[in-house]
């Protein structure tokens, strides 16, 4: 079974690097914007400059809103979501695609996905978080399920096809979700599959 994570804390971040320190990088962010600013009031327009906000990318030109989005969110719940599925569904993509590849595909994904919400959300729409960059792994994932079903054994076959399924499903139930970075992430991931998943062989470790 691919997505049980047995490791202890120590062998986690040395196996997968890159998703730790994604996952740090959300804490700090978490940290730094929902607890430090309550002690330093005014510190909390750096959120403001990073969010993702389409009036500012579209008229302003500030084109890093594309990016920083990715690693930014709205509340302890929402951190604890997206970082939680990072640790369920990502080590098995970093060990597969190495850690260039691997970090490549996530801001890829999660880049288009912001693209996608600049063009199809009105003009002042705003938001933050991972979602894009994680429906586009879930779209990896989709793409072996189609395609490459020799990277994954059939139990990881079968709760990857039920998680895919459920989290699209609670992207149009929820409010407040970014549904255009959900699709596009999503969509993107898939595209990615033929390019980054070339040449990709099973993980022996997991056999």
């Amino acid at each position: 079974m691919y997505f049980l994570r047995t490791e202890s804390f120590s062998q986690f971040i040395r196996l997968y690097p890159i998703i730790t320190i994604i996952i740090a990088i959300h804490t700090a962010f978490f940290v730094f914007n929902h607890v430090l600013t309550i002690f330093m009031p005014g510190l909390e327009s750096y959120y403001y400059l990073l969010m993702g906000q389409n009036y500012f990318i579209a008229v302003e030109g500030e084109y890093w809103r594309l990016i920083t989005p990715i690693f930014l969110h709205a509340g302890f719940t929402h951190v604890l979501f997206n970082s939680f599925s990072l640790v369920l569904f990502g080590p098995v993509l970093e060990r597969m695609l190495g850690k260039f590849k691997f970090i490549l595909a996530y801001l890829i994904c999660g880049i288009l996905a912001n693209v996608a919400t600049l063009y199809l959300a009105p003009l002042n729409y705003a938001s933050v978080g991972a979602s894009g960059a994680i429906f586009g792994l879930f779209g990896l994932y989709v793409f072996m399920l189609l395609f490459r079903q020799d990277l994954l054994d059939s139990q990881s076959r079968q709760m990857i096809m039920v998680i895919v399924i459920f989290a699209l499903v609670m992207t149009f139930v929820n409010s407040n979700i970014n549904i255009y970075a959900h699709i596009f992430g999503l969509i993107a991931g898939v595209a990615l599959g033929p390019i980054i998943l070339n040449r990709v062989r099973p993980i022996p470790h997991y056999f």
